[in-house]
């Protein structure tokens, strides 16, 4: 399919700490955005944040993701799709809160698309490496060829008493999967084709409404407390971690999926690299004394990173550039000092 270098882009959950950053790279790129959100009230923060854009940005309120038709009307005379609309919390009791919105909101986006969004060539869909990476005793570095499918086995046989980390890894699995088998069963009438991103942590500045630090989406307010708050064990700083993007760097990337004809059909690991929590600390400290010391006799030569994604067909497909740890952390202690949080 050709790629969208210009036009109208319909962007989901642009309320959200990803879907907001989304919006504004491509507002600044000259596309002009239609944004979803699921009240009114979600909405004026945004409206302020883009009025420089006029006309340029609108919003459409969509109030359940999950019901059928829910976006029949928000496609019409887009260009492109970006779904970034799914929930992320470790506070589910049942599977479902988070299985459901996440499968169904992904299905009917895009079967409002096959209906109502004739005018689209590319939809982008948000997913994660917790669709990718099995959680294993040995180091091993994890593919697009990888699915995790251990985690919807365990939400299978276990329920409620699934993990939390395994409820949200099954929710993104069977999303990513059902936008794959649409796309499929589809292949003879849909005039698009599909991208999907898959990252894993995401941290940097907020762009969203966010009054305080325990109003933070779930990563930032993970990386507030475990590097300004002193949350996690000292001793486990230098071996707990995971893998990481900026959220900028992932925003560029939602656009550049558009953008490059031969991203279309591709599911894209975004990843900067891995880390431990130390390392946060330690380039937080360059710019912040006050940050706790955690672990000093920690050596980052020496760390052990059981869970690591090859994002090179990232740059090979995308041409992405990613940020460093340290640059990351700059600009997120300079946005909580001008909220007064530090």
């Amino acid at each position: 399919m050709p790629a969208v270098a210009a036009g109208r882009v319909l962007v989901t959950g642009v309320n959200g700490y990803i879907g907001l950053w989304v919006a504004r790279v491509l507002l600044e790129r000259g596309y002009t955005v239609r944004g979803t959100v699921r009240s009114e009230a979600k909405a004026k923060h945004i409206r302020q944040l883009f009025k420089p854009f006029g006309e340029k940005f609108e919003m459409v309120i969509v109030p359940d993701i999950t019901k059928v038709g829910a976006f029949d009307e928000a496609v019409k005379d887009m260009d492109a799709v970006e779904h970034t609309a799914s929930p992320y919390h470790f506070k589910a009791g049942d599977p479902d809160e988070l299985i459901v919105p996440a499968l169904h909101g992904t299905t009917r986006v895009l079967e409002s698309i096959l209906a109502h969004g004739s005018s689209v060539k590319r939809v982008v869909v948000t997913s994660s490496v917790a669709a990718v990476l099995q959680v294993q005793s040995t180091p091993r570095v994890f593919t697009e060829e990888d699915w995790n499918d251990a985690s919807v086995v365990e939400v299978r046989e276990k329920g409620a008493g699934a993990s939390q980390a395994g409820k949200y890894r099954a929710s993104k699995t069977l999303a990513e999967r059902a936008a794959w088998d649409f796309v499929e069963k589809n292949r003879g009438s849909i005039g698009w084709d599909l991208v999907v991103l898959n990252p894993p942590m995401v941290f940097g500045p907020a762009i969203h409404e966010v009054g305080a630090p325990e109003a933070l989406n779930e990563s930032m307010h993970n990386w507030f407390h475990s590097v300004f708050r002193g949350s996690q064990d000292p001793k486990q700083l230098g071996t707990l971690g995971m893998a990481w993007v900026d959220v900028r760097d992932l925003a560029d990337a939602h656009a550049l999926a558009i953008e490059q004809e031969e991203a279309g059909g591709n599911r894209i690991i975004i990843a900067s690299g891995p880390y431990k929590w130390q390392d946060w600390i330690n380039a937080a400290r360059t710019v912040d004394a006050s940050a706790p010391p955690g672990d000093q006799s920690y050596d980052p030569a020496k760390a052990v990173h059981m869970l690591m994604f090859d994002a090179s067909k990232s740059v090979k497909l995308l041409g992405l550039k990613y940020r460093s740890i340290q640059e990351t952390t700059s600009d997120i202690v300079g946005d909580f000092k001008a909220r007064g949080w530090l």
